[in-house]
């Protein structure tokens, strides 16, 4: 019914959403009474219902004006993960229903409540457009028919919603909300069709099919509440939304025997073994078994990073249920001695501190990839939660026969995960795993990752490491073809150093088809789409996913204020990045990216803070040094920036810095034509950071001369 332009209120300096009616609809509705209809909507003051800004008439187009929403719709989280956790479909039930009885009780039915309609705002279920319906309704009248206009959607509209002159009121949005529901559980609405009237013609005629035939995890109470939601009849649906909802969540989140059914995470297992050097073995099962629990379907598994966060504390298992948005926690302990492995294990109910289950496995090192699947079969089986497969089906597929290999490979997914000088160690780790076992895809393909981030991070120059990082990728691919972790890093090379847009794009998003929750692919897709291709609405979705999915995670936290740099929205990043710096305070890029904002945004004392820090902890990294040149060129301070600049270019001598950085380091010394001969240098040297020279602040002492357009051209920059 309407064309949505996101927009810039200039009165506010936000950003808006302004939908405008179809020129056809507009020209049959009274403007004046649709207008002084939709005043209705703009009373309504609910958190879970979208806020109306404005609306208004301009020539013979009728518009409205709603907050600019950053996070997904439930289309498509949908989309992306088909079927949602039970506890997660209650919660956008339960937010939605509160919506619904808010609205109800001042006389405004929706008429179009449908997963497209419900946006998430800071984790939030919204509802938008209410009143919307109504208004068009009220001012077309007799004229809206025969213009092809239904007010509502097939899939999710009430039957008396498809007769002419039927009473709609609150239950017609309670049936829409138990479609809703039913889909969210189920993977598709309870009726489809390949036509509106096959759709409704269905809905009138048929019975709902049972959800337990398609997903038998659901509790019968929450079946019958959905069935009661549907009935054809709006005198046998609940009298209000709040009773709708008080019968899914007092009956539907737990399992008969009290159990919650699907949410976990796995915290980081205790090294005791007499070696503290063999905690990367107790972080590997721990990984393991985070892996094998991600495969069941229905079951909601804490990220790896955002479980690690915990790693050390003394565990509050309401602290964790909260942040991780979990109901069951498992912690355990490793002991390795010689060839003799302890493993114990205890799954807790973070509600009560309950014990659901624990075990003691004492077994022989061979035995390892055995235990790992045994646990995670033991919690499925607790959480009732179905294998979605055969009985036989193992969770846990050694990726390698040779034991010391594996050992190897986990050691450098641990040294990988420190960054900085770890990469070096973790670049040793896999390459002698690969000695062991030449034919261990996940391997080649974290060696390849290792690599790549070495040359990223301005560590070795890519000539040196890339015909490896190709070699590592390719033999990945060749041995395990649908291998995400080699896809991802296969984007990422065809993004940062080939310059090779549709194969990066390509690779980044069929790793994402492969394994949705690699947290990796999705923030790296989501740079890839802002930096690049400037498209920044599908690439908050991937940083928001990212986030979501690893919420304790510095890195993910860090990228999506990148996505808002690149998307021009300085101030917004700011937030994502203070969380990125707490979250690592050692870590060097939130603070890098913090600084950069800072000095743009006029804050130039706050971004030399943040840089400093950045600088004491990256052991003077180049780019942090010319941030701060930047910087110090913002307040006239020439002499310290030529300082930066002559300390850089002597370090070159004798170590690799990339010559982008040197390129920020010579502008801001006021040595513009010096700064664009090191940035051609950086072209022929295929240097990482240029992807960030159009986006960036960070270049922009560059972005306004002629000459950067040729840079552009050579980075092959969609025009």
């Amino acid at each position: 019914m309407a064309t949505v332009y996101l927009a810039q209120d200039r009165k506010h300096h936000r950003p808006v959403a302004i939908k405008v009616l179809k020129p056809e609809l507009a020209a049959t509705l009274g403007a004046e009474r649709f207008l002084r209809e939709i005043e209705t909507a703009a009373r309504l003051n609910h958190p879970h219902i979208l806020a109306l800004h404005d609306s208004g008439k301009a020539g013979d187009f009728l518009f409205y004006v709603m907050p600019y929403v950053e996070g997904d719709s439930l289309r498509g989280r949908l989309e992306r993960e088909k079927q949602l956790s039970l506890a997660d479909a209650l919660e956008i039930t339960r937010e939605v229903a509160d919506a619904l009885s808010y609205a109800h009780s001042h006389d405004v039915v929706h008429r179009d409540i449908k997963p497209e309609n419900i946006l998430f705002q800071a984790g939030h279920a919204v509802v938008s457009d209410f009143g919307i319906a109504r208004a068009i309704k009220t001012a077309g009248g007799d004229q809206l028919t025969g213009t092809r206009v239904r007010i509502g959607t097939p899939g999710y509209m009430s039957p008396e919603q498809a007769e002419p002159d039927a009473l709609v009121d609150g239950r017609s949005d309670i049936y829409s909300l138990g479609c809703v529901l039913y889909e969210m559980l189920a993977g598709d609405p309870p009726f489809l069709g390949k036509s509106a009237q096959t759709i409704l013609a269905r809905q009138l005629l048929e019975p709902v099919p049972p959800l337990r035939t398609v997903r038998d995890t659901v509790p019968d109470e929450v079946e019958r509440a959905v069935l009661r939601a549907l009935a054809k009849a709006p005198a046998d649906r609940f009298t209000t939304a709040a009773q709708f909802a008080e019968a899914v969540l007092t009956r539907g989140t737990t399992t008969t025997d009290g159990v919650n059914d699907d949410s976990i995470a796995v915290l980081p297992f205790e090294n005791l073994s007499p070696d503290p050097d063999t905690e990367y073995f107790s972080d590997g099962i721990t990984e393991e078994i985070i892996n094998a629990l991600a495969q069941l379907p229905g079951l909601h598994v804490a990220s790896r990073t955002s479980s690690f966060a915990f790693r050390g504390k003394a565990i509050d298992l309401a602290e964790v249920g909260a942040k991780l948005k979990v109901t069951s926690v498992l912690e355990g302990s490793v002991r390795k001695a010689g060839s003799h492995l302890r493993v114990t294990a205890q799954l807790i109910k973070v509600a009560d501190g309950y014990h659901l289950w624990s075990e003691r496995y004492d077994r022989e090192m061979t035995d390892v990839f055995t235990i790992q699947d045994e646990i995670g079969r033991a919690i499925a089986d607790r959480l009732q939660v179905t294998l979605g497969a055969s009985p036989g089906r193992a969770l846990v597929t050694p990726a390698t026969a040779n034991l010391d290999a594996y050992h190897l490979y986990l050691k450098g997914r641990y040294f990988w995960a420190q960054r900085g000088l770890g990469l070096k160690q973790a670049v040793e780790c896999f390459s002698r795993a690969l000695a062991l076992d030449p034919n261990y895809a996940l391997a080649h393909a974290g060696l390849a990752d290792a690599y790549t981030l070495l040359t990223e991070y301005g560590m070795v120059p890519p000539n040196v490491i890339l015909p490896k990082v190709r070699a590592a990728i390719q033999r990945a691919l060749e041995l395990a073809p649908d291998l995400a972790e080699a896809h991802c890093v296969s984007g990422e090379l065809k993004f940062v150093f080939d310059w090779n847009w549709p194969e990066a794009s390509r690779s980044l998003r069929r790793a994402i088809e492969l394994n949705p929750r690699y947290v990796a692919a999705q923030y790296r897709l989501a740079l890839y789409l802002s930096l690049v291709e400037g498209q920044f609405e599908e690439a908050l979705v991937h940083a928001h996913r990212a986030v979501e999915l690893d919420p304790l995670a510095p890195l993910p936290v860090t990228q999506l204020g990148v996505v808002l740099i690149a998307a021009g929205r300085y101030e917004e990043a700011i937030t994502p990045l203070l969380r990125a710096a707490e979250l690592g305070p050692a870590m060097l890029l939130p603070n890098l990216h913090l600084g950069v904002i800072y000095n743009h945004l006029g804050r130039t004392e706050e971004a030399i803070a943040s840089l400093e820090v950045a600088a004491a902890a990256s052991g003077r990294h180049p780019s942090t040094l010319t941030a701060l040149g930047a910087c110090y060129r913002s307040l006239g301070r020439t002499a310290e920036v030529l300082a930066i600049y002559e300390e850089l270019c002597a370090r070159a001598r004798r170590e690799y810095v990339q010559a982008s950085t040197l390129a920020v380091a010579a502008a801001a010394a006021g040595r513009v034509d010096e700064a664009f001969q090191l940035l051609d240098r950086a072209c022929e040297d295929r240097d990482s950071i240029l992807v960030y020279s159009k986006r960036h602040p960070g270049y922009s002492l560059l972005q306004g001369d002629p000459r950067m357009a040729q840079i552009h051209r050579r980075i092959g920059f969609p025009e």
